[in-house]
């Protein structure tokens, strides 16, 4: 290894897979455990009710969701312009957020840290602390926000593969299934079925 690297860094190139938070009871755990911080609360909720990436939760100011139904946010990784629904629970854990912070400018981060914005690597070492709180075992970072709501949509809500595949912005198919961790579930399923 060669000076300043790190060890723990996945080799360029290498894909690494995080899991979704499949059960709704660690979903709701994880909302108890931070139901008393109201920044990670908001942060986790959004993430799980939106398929936004981390790099662009991070990039959400005060002004793109005060008030707001829905936020359009320039994407990051592919510089489109995505236009994003915002629920009952995510407007309300923005609502709390605000009324019960510093958070006037209209042009704040959403999300603070110490040293401002929250960055990518600090959402992900957020979410594999709050997964190793509540006693999940697998490998959770801060995609897990994102799968989570993908596979719910499709496991909790039946939303069909063709409008996750746009909504995830994915070229194919084949891209959404890999990417929801649902089909072997779904191919067991159809050999199950008995005539």
């Amino acid at each position: 290894m060669n000076k300043g690297e790190n060890s723990n860094h996945p080799p360029v190139g290498a894909i690494i897979k995080v899991d979704p938070i499949r059960r709704l009871a660690d979903i709701r755990k994880i909302r108890l455990l931070l139901s008393a911080n109201p920044r990670n609360l908001c942060l986790f909720v959004m993430g799980i009710n939106t398929n936004l990436r981390a790099s662009d939760l991070c990039r959400i100011t005060v002004d793109m969701v005060r008030g707001n139904d829905e936020l359009v946010i320039r994407e990051k990784k592919t510089g489109k312009d995505r236009r994003v629904t915002l629920n009952k629970n995510v407007r309300k854990a923005v609502r709390d957020l605000l009324r019960l912070t510093n958070l006037t400018k209209p042009d704040s981060p959403l999300f603070m840290g110490r040293r401002g914005a929250l960055t990518t690597i600090s959402v992900n070492a957020l979410v594999k602390a709050w997964c190793r709180q509540i006693g999940l075992k697998g490998n959770y970072g801060s995609h897990t926000l994102r799968k989570t709501w993908g596979y719910h949509q499709r496991v909790t809500f039946g939303v069909g593969i063709p409008e996750l595949m746009v909504c995830f912005n994915h070229s194919n198919q084949r891209q959404t299934l890999d990417y929801l961790c649902v089909q072997p579930e779904e191919i067991k399923k159809v050999y199950n079925n008995s005539l």
